[in-house]
């Protein structure tokens, strides 16, 4: 080893929620790790993105780095009431007493990912774990005896194992020669974060409301989310719609002001258009079995049940497992065969994942008369039956149960 290289027992890629998630699980496990992120220190972390932390996340966290999974249960919101409209009509409500749960650890809660991230950050800095900002892996090469990463900051490590959360354009994926398989969704959708300071101060009748056919909103389908600071607004386009036209500031306000109301009209804060991608890595894994892939750099999900930031901390947490069972090992084979393991439940899940949400993504862009038929006469049968309601609030978010070869979690 030559002078200019650092010789780190784990490296992990990418500072993001997966990545910061697999270096506490490190930690929490006895493991050295450093972090390796592209970005520099003051990036810029717009948008409220992954607002919806599940119960088993929260767990998760609490586990690895207690206090953290307590401390965004504070800081976050949980909504007691679910309200579903089709075409104006209200079809679906219901208010929950107690929508947290019981105990310290609720269902969920709802906070801005940009919060999870400062309190992961936190975290990273009083344990002591170091984050080199501004360096991006370029390279890595992975022998039977380890990994060697350069970055581009002219910088060579050596490490036993490297765990990729680089994101949806890993290099760490496309270096271990791993390829994105899946497609995306043939509408575009357009998500928006509406200011409202008040809202933490506790409102009684917050809830998550489900628009089919929003007359408001000309017809599109409209989720509309509660979280810390403000309101989530999803709009799908439909057919012959131009997202850069519908997503410019004014006709914007447009939509904020028919949806929420006048008073809402100019607290827009942030906008962004997507087309959804639903691909996984045909491989979580190198041939050597030395770097692991998680979260975005192993799969890209469309976001219909909150799975994209959940199930990469679930990659996360079994990454940081395998990887401690590995360096016990006495022999190389066992050492190959935990990683091997890793790498069978976590591409099970993704699997699981990505049937889950394209269900979902089918069930709400498809213009199948089976699927449409459904849903009108579901929304004629909701005044007598409250299982037609439930049916049309619950399907937009794929189906609730866990992968099956996961036995904590639902990701």
């Amino acid at each position: 080893m030559s002078d200019d290289t650092t010789d780190v027992p784990v490296l992990v890629a990418g500072a993001g929620p997966v990545g910061m998630t697999t270096a506490l699980a490190l930690h929490a496990r006895g493991i050295e790790t450093t972090v390796l992120e592209a970005d520099p220190e003051d990036r810029d972390r717009s948008g409220s993105r992954a607002i919806y932390v599940h119960g088993s996340t929260l767990r998760t966290l609490e586990r690895i780095r207690p206090g953290l999974g307590a401390d965004l249960v504070e800081e976050g919101l949980v909504w007691p009431t679910r309200r579903t409209l089709y075409k104006g009509k209200e079809v679906f409500n219901r208010t929950y007493d107690s929508p947290g749960g019981s105990g310290d650890i609720p269902h969920f809660t709802s906070v801005p990912q940009v919060v999870t991230e400062q309190y992961m950050l936190e975290a990273l800095e009083e344990v002591g774990i170091d984050i080199h900002w501004g360096s991006e892996v370029v390279s890595v090469d992975s022998s039977p005896d380890g990994v060697t990463v350069e970055t581009d900051d002219g910088r060579e490590w050596e490490t036993e194992h490297l765990i990729g959360a680089d994101g949806g354009g890993s290099t760490v994926r496309k270096e271990i020669g791993a390829n994105f398989e899946g497609d995306q969704s043939e509408n575009a959708f357009i998500i928006a974060d509406v200011e409202d300071k008040d809202i933490d101060d506790g409102h009684p009748d917050l809830e998550r409301m489900f628009h089919y056919d929003a007359p408001e909103a000309d017809g599109r389908n409209v989720l509309l989310v509660p979280f810390t600071g403000g309101w989530r607004l999803d709009i799908q386009c439909i057919d012959g719609d131009d997202p850069e036209e519908l997503s410019s500031d004014e006709r914007m306000r447009e939509f904020v002001r028919d949806i929420m109301g006048e008073e809402y009209a100019d607290k827009l804060k942030w906008v962004s258009t997507y087309h959804f991608l639903q691909v996984m890595a045909d491989t979580f894994v190198d041939d050597h079995r030395r770097v692991l892939l998680a979260g975005e750099a192993a799969h890209l999900l469309a976001p219909f049940g909150a799975r994209g930031m959940n199930s990469g901390i679930a990659d996360a947490d079994e990454a940081a497992s395998a990887i401690s069972v590995a360096l016990d090992a006495r022999t190389d084979a066992v050492a190959r065969d935990e990683v091997e393991l890793y790498a069978a439940r976590r591409e099970k899940a993704a699997e699981y994942n990505l049937g889950a949400a394209g269900q979902a993504l089918e069930y709400l862009q498809g213009d199948d008369p089976v699927t449409v038929l459904r849903k009108e006469v579901a929304a004629s049968m909701a005044d007598k039956f409250e299982t037609a309601g439930e049916w049309l609030d619950d399907a937009p978010y794929g189906p609730h149960g866990s992968p099956p070869i996961v036995s904590t979690g639902n990701y």
